[in-house]
């Protein structure tokens, strides 16, 4: 999802309550914050000397300790208030993915994919996943089926990877 469809579609829900759903059926406890909105630039080079660049936009969610007590979501009203704040002080690259970036007691901090949402009662519900990591030089190292007991490596001398 890209950061112009996350900011219109809470804005389109302003009335519902924001969720964060990420692992199925677990969500970001009523305490979360949005701490930090990050303006990211990857630029990268493969195992097969390909060159590449884009921009992301990373929320960072917090479960606060002081707000444990919490009973209710963040409203999409207020989390727009938040994102609009921040981008009239670093302005989004709004064709730019939007990924969240969170963890708790039991979840590892990890960045996340928006892979879907819901519409449930008077929630918005995020629906996050992880992306598996992957070889984007699959043709250039001569790996054709990932699924393969053994592959060749794609990184000896000849191979034309890195």
């Amino acid at each position: 999802m890209t950061t112009q469809d996350f900011l219109s579609l809470i804005a389109e829900h302003q009335d519902k309550a924001l969720l964060f759903e990420y692992a199925p059926k677990k969500y970001a406890g009523t305490n979360y914050h949005i701490t930090e909105v990050k303006h990211i630039t990857v630029d990268s080079v493969d195992c097969g000397g390909q060159v590449d660049a884009w921009k992301e936009t990373i929320i960072q969610l917090w479960e606060s300790p002081l707000d444990i007590l919490n009973t209710k979501y963040m409203s999409a009203y207020k989390a727009l208030a938040i994102l609009k704040k921040v981008g009239t002080m670093k302005p989004y690259t709004l064709d730019a993915e939007v990924k969240f970036e969170y963890s708790n007691s039991t979840f590892h901090t990890a960045q996340l994919f928006v892979n879907d949402f819901v519409i449930q009662d008077q929630n918005l519900i995020i629906k996050l996943g992880i992306e598996k990591t992957a070889c984007k030089a699959l043709d250039i190292c001569g790996i054709v089926d990932e699924v393969k007991d053994k592959v060749e490596s794609c990184c000896t001398p000849d191979s034309g990877c890195c």
